[in-house]
């Protein structure tokens, strides 16, 4: 079944828990979706793990829109979101509404996600009023890591919980549909997914969020620069990897690959007459 925003909200409403992933490309797009995820993140940590930045802020807008258009040929029934990167929503309204209307128009995504709390409002309320639905995202909010002096737990002072249930509520009364909660305390997360009507995706903010996201890479153990405590890698794909290309570097020096299964024939006919 096509899943939608109100395929959130109606989670929300029935007590059931959401499942997303963050994915980069055609393939592992397909797979997940033919998994029955809810839904799909492009994430601008694409700029990590796809495209070998120290980080997420040299991700530009025609990055994420080429990954999103990949994603969309492969999804078919999974929610589609594409972060919208550093400097894309920024600047101007004016701006925030263009780059968010690339990402659907261009990527093919279903909605877009924003970084940030009350002081984005302005840029989130313009977007929704462009019929582009918007999901938030609050904690640590990696494209501000020069702000925080590096990935670290947020809401942890009585000041940074207060503002991040500020800033939930804020764009809750802004019309977001869901809000990613990213690196806080389990029992804020908590406090703030009992204080809002619309659904909280945890993401390192432990059980009582509403769903759950995870890197792909990470939770399949294909991405080892860096694996995150709050990451449960289920297989351990990389060392499957490895050895099955070893296993291919020794079949072609020892001639063992390709075989005659593998290879094409011709008409011994026409060879003759290729020698005469």
């Amino acid at each position: 079944m096509k899943k939608t925003i109100s395929t959130f909200k109606d989670a929300k409403n029935n007590n059931e828990k959401l499942s997303m992933i963050t994915s980069y490309d055609y393939s592992m797009a397909k797979l997940v979706d033919e998994a029955g995820i809810d839904g799909i993140l492009v994430g601008d940590s694409l700029g990590m793990v796809t495209l070998g930045y120290e980080n997420t802020l040299a991700v530009t807008i025609d990055d994420m829109i080429h990954h999103t258009k990949a994603v969309s040929r492969g999804a078919k029934n999974a929610l589609i979101v594409a972060d919208m990167p550093f400097l894309s929503y920024h600047i101007s309204i004016e701006e925030s509404i263009k780059n968010a209307g690339r990402l659907i128009k261009e990527g093919n995504a279903h909605c877009v996600k924003l970084e940030g709390g009350i002081e984005i409002i302005d840029k989130v309320e313009a977007i929704i009023k462009a019929q582009i639905p918007v999901m938030g995202h609050i904690g640590l909010t990696p494209q501000s890591i020069n702000m925080f002096g590096g990935f670290k737990v947020q809401g942890k002072t009585i000041n940074q919980i207060q503002k991040l249930i500020d800033d939930a509520k804020a764009l809750e009364e802004a019309g977001v549909f869901a809000i990613v909660l990213e690196c806080i305390p389990e029992k804020i997360a908590k406090i703030i997914t009992e204080s809002i009507s619309i659904p909280t995706i945890g993401i390192g903010a432990g059980k009582y969020c509403d769903g759950q996201i995870l890197v792909v890479n990470d939770m399949l153990g294909m991405y080892s620069d860096f694996t995150p405590k709050f990451v449960k890698q289920y297989k351990n794909l990389k060392e499957d990897i490895n050895e099955a290309i070893n296993d291919y570097i020794t079949d072609v020096k020892k001639g063992d690959f390709p075989e005659e299964k593998h290879s094409f024939k011709i008409d011994e006919k026409i060879l003759d007459e290729l020698n005469k």
